[in-house]
């Protein structure tokens, strides 16, 4: 018996693994750019901070307008679909980042083509972290949601923890039209890949409306938001912030922020069953506060390094442990619909986090961005604990 457990336990791991893997090549293509975006825009185009803060944020821009169809498309049509359309806007992604690379002298167009291929990546985001995940719910059953969310986290910042120091050394290497040719590379393996998955049909049986849905995650959903503010401003910022203070080492913030994330959601489906999800959430948010003040006021590269990868630490519980709170108040019909609208919650805050912060930024410098990203997380740690008194878990 405990043979054929190991066995199954396996079984059910390499099949996650190879769901996840998917996902994984999502994210090293929305990462390959992050530690080099901000400044070619800023000073590679001159078009300023606020339009490289646009610039970031117009990927979450089309992930906020597609989640709740992504996630229709998901519970109706099964998700091997879905993930089949976001490669393919991946792959355009690549072809305009490539483009807006080749035409640099003509800044506008060339911002205007990089800016095409920002919503794609992000029509592309959508499409494949929410298939991905609903589609190995669908093969391993609700059970494992934590470790499924957590997982496919993992490869998320994963991707972007090894993607950007490789994006910023291939844009040194070979120029910044280099990212988007990798990005069409991962385009095509992703596409290749889903092929050799086994399906899963949608279910066609109609479950509560759209406005329900809404109404029974959104508790979850704004304390979300409000975290990932925090995660926002790192994203967005930190080449920035590094850059300001001629520094070196801004992609290796970014991957500290990634490497302590996962170390954290390795361990995280154990630690929800045994503590709960808001219990967990409120001392991880109290974590990420001390990071992100921590990087706004480091003296030096290794102290901002060492506050990067505390905020993300504190960030990496957030989404799992909050969406299986949220995921166990819907019906099976309505998972795609709602893990969609969950997912909206992070877009949005990560969609207006950037052009506020660079407001900021460019009023007060380059530490407000962090405090920011700092005061939100805080509201998020006051509404958790709020539901945690109304009995909200």
């Amino acid at each position: 018996m405990n043979t054929a457990s190991q066995t199954i336990h396996s079984s059910s791991t390499l099949s996650l693994l190879s769901i996840v893997a998917l996902t994984f090549f999502g994210y090293v293509a929305i990462g390959l750019p992050l530690a080099v975006l901000p400044t070619y825009v800023d000073s590679g185009l001159g078009f300023g901070v606020v339009w490289a803060g646009i610039t970031i944020s117009a990927q979450y821009v089309a992930t906020i307008i597609s989640r709740a169809q992504v996630g229709r498309l998901c519970d109706h049509y099964g998700p091997r679909r879905s993930v089949f359309l976001g490669f393919l806007a991946f792959g355009l992604s690549g072809a305009l980042t490539l483009a807006s690379a080749l035409v640099t002298g003509a800044p506008a167009l060339s911002l205007e083509l990089l800016l095409v291929g920002r919503l794609a990546l992000g029509v592309g985001e959508s499409l494949v972290s929410t298939a991905a995940i609903t589609w190995a719910i669908g093969l391993m059953g609700p059970g494992e949601t934590v470790r499924i969310i957590s997982w496919n986290g993992i490869a998320t910042y994963g991707g972007i923890a090894l993607a950007a120091p490789f994006g910023a050394w291939l844009a040194g290497q070979y120029g910044f039209f280099a990212t988007g040719a990798v990005t069409i590379g991962l385009a095509i393996a992703g596409l290749i890949l889903a092929q050799t998955r086994p399906a899963v049909p949608g279910v066609k049986e109609k479950g509560i409306g759209t406005g329900q849905v809404l109404s029974r995650i959104a508790p979850f959903g704004v304390a979300l938001a409000l975290a990932s503010s925090g995660f926002g401003v790192v994203m967005a910022f930190v080449a920035l912030f590094f850059h300001s203070r001629d520094w070196d080492g801004a992609s290796l913030a970014l991957s500290a922020f990634g490497l302590a994330f996962i170390g954290v959601r390795l361990g995280l489906a154990q630690a929800v069953a045994r503590f709960g999800g808001l219990p967990l959430a409120r001392v991880s948010l109290v974590l990420e506060i001390l990071g992100l003040m921590e990087l706004a006021f480091a003296p030096s590269p290794a102290v901002a390094i060492i506050g990067a990868a505390l905020a993300g630490a504190g960030f990496a519980p957030i989404f799992p442990a909050l969406g299986n709170e949220a995921m166990a108040r819907i019906p099976p019909q309505n998972r795609g619909v709602a893990l969609g609208l969950y997912s909206v919650f992070l877009d949005l805050a990560l969609g207006s986090t950037g052009p506020i912060a660079g407001l900021l930024a460019n009023q007060f410098g380059y530490t407000a961005p962090f405090v920011l990203g700092a005061g939100a997380v805080l509201l998020s740690l006051a509404l958790i604990m709020s539901l945690r008194r109304s009995g909200g878990s």
